[in-house]
This record gives C-alpha cells, structure tokens and sequence, in this order.
C-alpha cells in the first residue's frame, strides 16, 4: 500500500503544478515531510489520507487501494 499511495501521491501533487513545498503549505507539514511521503518512508495516518483526498477531490479507497486510480 505505501508505494502505491507514494506513487499516487506525487501524481496528484504534479498533476496540480505543486512543489513539495506547495502540497506541504497547504497540509500543514513540512517539505522534509512530503519528500518522506512520497518516497514511502513515512506512512500517512488516517486524518492525515482524509485531508488529502478532500485536498485533490478523491477518495481514500482511490489513494490507498492498489486497483483503484487517481
């Protein structure tokens, strides 16, 4: 799961023209955080997938299931 949100992640964020620092701005953490988001080092909490999806208009199931896109 972590790669695939990972992946999905940076493909909602470029779709968007953010920077990393853009996406962190608007969730509130820092740029270092995004990188470890992004790169599957650091696994996103439930608040943290619900405040994303809201973010880009998508659902969780849609971040975090394998089968589903964005």
């Amino acid at each position: 799961m972590i790669q695939r949100f990972s992946e999905k992640l940076r493909t909602l964020r470029e779709r968007h023209g953010w920077s990393q620092r853009q996406l962190a701005d608007q969730l509130g953490f820092t740029r270092a955080f995004v990188v470890h988001l992004e790169s599957g080092r650091k696994k996103p909490h439930a608040e943290l997938l619900l405040k994303i999806a809201n973010l880009f208009g998508v659902t969780v199931d849609q971040l975090v299931r394998d089968e589903q896109d964005v």
